[in-house]
């Protein structure tokens, strides 16, 4: 099973979608997500709360047999920024956020035949910039320069950074509080994830998801 998780942007306005490739005989936890993800677009609109939406996307889960992830969720986008408000829960909250029209929004199911709950693995290879600070070392100061010039707040691989002690300048950079990781995530128990997810706009009469595949 491989996720395919990618984010687009034109001119820092954000894009972002997930599919799940079933290579080991787990097609219907691939199609709870899917189906999950459809139901909630399909409740998706102006007055909304994302509380029915986690709830929807929750049902249609556990309607499977499988389990939400619950420590994951959607979200918003802006410019520039990949994960913003609002936060759209994968399962029934007590209180959510309304939407209204014009919101930017990520839905991304996650389900599980494991726990439900996922963890950070001690794995580093995705970072994005924080804030600039000072900070001693020229080398530091240029990739900080080179981050904030060329990712500015969006998130970036290691493998991207060149020049001359690129990994040392950003261990440096993470120690003064410039950069911010994003870990590799697994499920608790090392069980099988299934994800989908779609963005769309919030429009008078529903939404429009910009990242469905036309033609």
């Amino acid at each position: 099973m491989v996720k395919l998780d990618v984010g687009v942007h034109v001119d820092g306005y954000v894009a972002d979608a997930a599919i799940t490739v079933d290579l080991s005989g787990h097609r219907e936890l691939v199609e709870a997500s899917r189906s999950a993800l459809e139901a909630a677009l399909e409740l998706a609109g102006p007055g909304m709360s994302t509380a029915t939406i986690g709830a929807a996307i929750e049902k249609t889960i556990v309607g499977y047999g499988y389990r939400p992830v619950s420590n994951l969720t959607g979200h918003g986008l802006s410019r520039y920024v990949a994960h913003d408000e609002p936060v759209v829960p994968n399962k029934a909250i007590d209180k959510g956020i309304i939407l209204k029209e014009g919101d930017v929004i990520a839905i991304e199911p996650f389900a599980t035949n494991g726990s439900g709950r996922i963890s950070e693995a001690p794995v580093n290879e995705i970072y994005g910039l924080s804030a600039s600070k000072p900070v001693r070392l020229p080398q530091a100061r240029k990739l900080m320069k080179e981050i904030s010039e060329r990712y500015k707040t969006l998130p970036f691989a290691r493998r991207w950074l060149t020049g001359e002690r690129a990994e040392y300048s950003l261990m440096q950079l993470l120690r003064a509080g410039v950069l911010h990781r994003y870990p590799v995530l697994w499920e608790v128990e090392g069980a099988l994830v299934s994800q989908a997810e779609h963005t769309a706009i919030i429009t008078p009469d529903g939404c429009e998801v910009i990242t469905r595949k036309t033609g």
